[in-house]
């Protein structure tokens, strides 16, 4: 069984099965509703793309809705910032929810009425213990919980003061609202959890109109049946908080939303913990949230990943019900696959080396017209210029080169990008010996990258004529950490820190074909051999910076790390 995602058929996960099994036996509901409910305190990232991609592309393929619901039941943390920017990255991953933005906050004062029907049918009581002494009496996972000494108040003892709480008249702490199921349960968390706290704190929605809030399982299993959620579907941490899912729905006879988990996204060579996330922000080893190292989706979308190549790679991935990991270099080769098929392909040189073609006449220029994309033809054609004074890669030279070093060196022919065919005859250096400057001689003949005899050469490097190249800010991005599990191994005093890697970002001054001034921020175009790169937001209309994306495989590299 398989379904379609971005036009490309693929297998089906154990969701989709069940649901279609549902819809075979008749079982299914009439309309498929899911919803994404992020909690407004941080920037999503990578980890996330997985959870969109499902809710809202399960309801796509069913021709069902999927809501956008923020979980903002926690006022000391969340900010209309964060509200902002999760919108923002849902739709630029590619997807809409149903109707306006959704709140658990929309619901506080329903949410307040059904804790009300639970003390009233003594299924809740409020607790004046502190904080301390309800963890040390909840238990652990082989021995009881024991039984808050306020657990039998009366019922209506524990309506008054959970109206006095509404009302503000205790402080942060003083009391909260508990279910009242079972301290002995097996399950850790049914023993009687905590369903509200007093919080005098303004909320960025409801400003100080509440100084009690609901907690996160209270709130979030109510809020699905609300918007009568079929398919509630979370990561696999939230496994054991199913039970307390469905006794909320059951105790209080409210619609039966489903919980179903899934394991969530973890990749080799990163963080996705939103606490790490804020340890690197605010102690500055990174810009922002939006810094092109960061896992956020802000910070892959600055980089230049694409959301067609994010969709692709949560797709490749799957969903499954255990935990794993995946290697970053997936990522990088679903980025790198698609920016192969969408980018126009010009020339730059990041790290030059002055070549004079000493036969070519001085003054002269001429103007070839090369294809955006070998690949793609639509793309179109572009001018660039060619001068007695070039600019090669310093890579693409050695002077004293090993077997299969198919570039540049003393006497070797080598093929120019739709040009000619280039000599190299003399190699200037300076007094500590770096080459400085290589006299070549061209063969006019070879005029487009062939010759009238007929001979081959195995090299084709890239160029630029030095008098028209253009001068922007290469940003060279690489992995955040130098290991793929930047946590393991830590002696007592480290901490992930010490695996941040110095060489993230290397910036350097570039050297471009004159149309590559003319690319629009946001624009993404491949350096030939050089890799993939988006124009930033930091450009200016007198110097354009470019980030590099992700690199090309560098057949050489490989060649000499073999031996």
């Amino acid at each position: 069984m398989t379904h379609e995602t971005d036009g490309k058929a693929v297998g089906k996960d154990f969701i989709r099965s069940k649901i279609d099994q549902q819809i075979k036996e008749g079982l299914a509901p009439a309309t498929i509703q899911t919803r994404f409910p992020p909690e407004p305190n941080g920037y999503l990232h990578i980890g996330h793309a997985k959870a969109i991609c499902l809710d809202f592309g399960i309801a796509r393929e069913y021709g069902g809705n999927c809501n956008l619901r923020f979980d903002d039941t926690n006022p000391v943390k969340e900010d209309t910032e964060y509200v902002d920017a999760i919108q923002n990255d849902v739709q630029w991953l590619g997807f809409r929810w149903q109707g306006e933005a959704r709140y658990a906050s929309d619901y506080f004062g329903r949410l307040y009425e059904l804790a009300v029907d639970l003390i009233e049918m003594d299924k809740a009581y409020v607790d004046s213990q502190s904080a301390e002494e309800i963890h040390a009496n909840r238990g652990t996972l082989t021995e009881p919980g024991k039984n808050s000494p306020y657990r039998e108040r009366g019922i209506g003892e524990n309506l008054d003061l959970f109206r006095r709480m509404k009302d503000g008249e205790f402080p942060d702490g003083a009391h909260v609202l508990r279910a009242k199921i079972d301290m002995a349960s097996p399950n850790v968390i049914m023993r009687d959890p905590v369903l509200y706290r007093i919080r005098h704190a303004s909320h960025h929605r409801t400003g100080d109109a509440w100084c009690i809030y609901p907690m996160y399982d209270y709130t979030h299993c109510i809020s699905d049946s609300i918007e009568r959620v079929t398919h509630s579907l979370c990561s696999l941490e939230f496994e054991n908080n199913r039970e307390l899912y469905d006794w909320v729905l059951e105790t209080l006879n409210l619609y039966p939303s489903k919980q179903t988990e899934f394991a969530r996204l973890n990749i080799n060579g990163t963080v996705l913990s939103k606490r790490k996330l804020i340890q690197l922000v605010t102690q500055g080893h990174v810009s922002g949230w939006d810094d092109p190292r960061m896992p956020t989706l802000c910070g892959v979308r600055r980089r230049g990943f694409t959301p067609e190549s994010l969709r692709d790679f949560c797709e490749r991935i799957g969903v499954a019900r255990a935990n794993s990991r995946v290697d970053y270099g997936l990522l990088e080769f679903c980025v790198r696959e698609h920016l192969n098929r969408i980018a126009p392909r010009l020339m730059a040189v990041l790290n030059p080396l002055r070549v004079t073609v000493e036969n070519y006449p001085a003054g002269q220029v001429e103007w070839f017209e090369m294809p955006l994309n070998p690949e793609d033809a639509s793309q179109g054609n572009r001018k660039v210029p060619f001068s007695r004074e070039l600019l090669l890669e310093r890579d693409d030279f050695m002077e004293n080169p090993p077997a299969r070093f198919h570039r540049l060196s003393p006497g070797k022919e080598v093929r120019l990008r739709y040009a000619y065919y280039l000599t190299c005859r003399e190699v200037k250096k300076d007094a500590a010996g770096n080459v400085t400057e290589l006299v070549c001689s061209y063969d006019p003949a070879s005029r487009g990258g062939g010759t009238p005899d007929g001979r081959k050469v195995k090299g084709t490097l890239h160029w630029l004529s030095a008098r028209h190249a253009v001068k922007a800010e290469a940003r060279l991005y690489d992995r955040l950490f130098r290991k793929d599990d930047p946590e393991a191994d830590l002696a007592e005093d480290e901490t992930f820190l010490v695996n941040l890697n110095p060489d993230s970002l290397v910036t350097v001054e570039a050297h471009l074909e004159p149309a590559l001034a003319e690319y629009p921020v946001d624009s993404r175009v491949q350096f030939e051999r050089l890799g993939y790169f988006r124009v930033d937001e930091d450009s200016t209309a007198e110097r354009k910076v470019f980030n590099r994306i992700v690199g090309l495989r560098d057949t050489w590299a490989k060649v000499a790390a073999q031996g």
